[in-house]
């Protein structure tokens, strides 16, 4: 008699259970809509590490020297050297930090993580910069000005002359300092791992 009480229990929850999510997943709410494809391509903005994906422009550290005093140096310091921890702030790690130096320091136990010590590829400093620089006015920065401060903060950490031209073709094929300090990609993985036509 316990074991049916038991099972009936058990079989009234699952059937409980079994119609709220079919419920959550029949009807439709009329809420939200499909992204129209202007909207896709306003966020499909991700640049990879073959730089497939950039836009034309260029520009070099000279032209970015007077956009970083303008629109950077107030959080990131005259140099891209300083650390602007703000005041009152609970978590320090996630302010601003530096963007340069810090070279040879990453299998220390006091690393810096900045532009030239830890980032491993030069298309994720223009990818970051276009979509998140300056903070509270994203998206404002023209293509040339995010080539001209990449090449800046590449400059500044001693990766590429000052009179380098970055552009889309140019910037893919910096090698940045700690490139290998990673674990490898899924395709490199594989191809280490298995032989060739082995894995899926």
């Amino acid at each position: 008699m316990r074991c049916r009480k038991l099972a009936v229990l058990v079989m009234g929850l699952f059937a409980g259970v079994t119609s709220v999510v079919a419920l959550a997943q029949g009807p439709t709410y009329h809420r939200g809509r499909s992204p129209s494809p202007e909207e896709i391509r306003a966020w499909d903005i991700a640049i990879g590490p073959e730089g497939k994906e950039l836009p034309p422009g260029s520009g070099t550290s000279t032209q970015g020297a007077p956009i970083y005093a303008q629109r950077c140096a107030k959080c990131h310091g005259p140099t891209g050297t300083a650390n602007m921890i703000r005041p009152g702030r609970t978590y320090p790690h996630f302010d601003r930090g530096p963007l340069v130096g810090g070279q040879g320091t990453i299998n220390t136990p006091s690393p810096m993580k900045t532009v030239g010590s830890y980032w491993p590829f030069a298309t994720t400093v223009w990818d970051f910069i276009n979509r998140a620089m300056p903070p509270k006015e994203e998206g404002t920065l023209r293509a040339d000005e995010v080539y001209a401060l990449t090449a800046l903060l590449l400059y500044w950490n001693g990766i590429i002359k000052e009179s380098d031209v970055i552009n889309a073709q140019s910037l893919p094929k910096i090698q940045m300092p700690n490139r290998n300090g990673f674990l490898p990609r899924v395709e490199d993985f594989r191809r280490w791992r298995c032989p060739v036509g082995t894995c899926p």
